[in-house]
């Protein structure tokens, strides 16, 4: 996986200009959260088609996990909701252990 872009305050500025460059690109949203959540309702993460990335839904606990279903998303074509929490065997695989749930939608950007 590539390192992570620098710019995280523009991420759909970054988004765009990647875009604009002819790249893949796919936008994780947050919408909605239960508990202690890292992240607020609205934090954006932008995945290039290489899988670099910047911005945030979760401080960097999901990130990863995040980034490559975005990958799988811009193969399809489809957007996905993704859910996070302390219950999930996988939350505790990506390090999401702060006691809340998230809720991701994952698209591609398009047009």
């Amino acid at each position: 996986m590539s390192e992570p872009a620098t710019n995280h305050d523009n991420v759909l500025e970054e988004a765009a200009r990647w875009q604009a460059e002819g790249r893949k690109v796919a936008l994780a949203t947050v919408i909605e959260t239960w508990g202690s959540a890292p992240r607020p309702v609205g934090s954006q993460l932008a995945i290039r088609d290489d899988a670099t990335f910047v911005g945030s839904v979760s401080g960097g606990c999901i990130e990863g996990d995040v980034v490559t279903r975005a990958l799988d998303t811009l193969e399809s074509g489809k957007p996905e909701v993704l859910e996070y929490g302390v219950s999930d065997a996988m939350a505790w695989e990506v390090g999401l252990a702060c006691g809340g749930r998230i809720r991701v939608m994952v698209e591609p950007v398009t047009g």
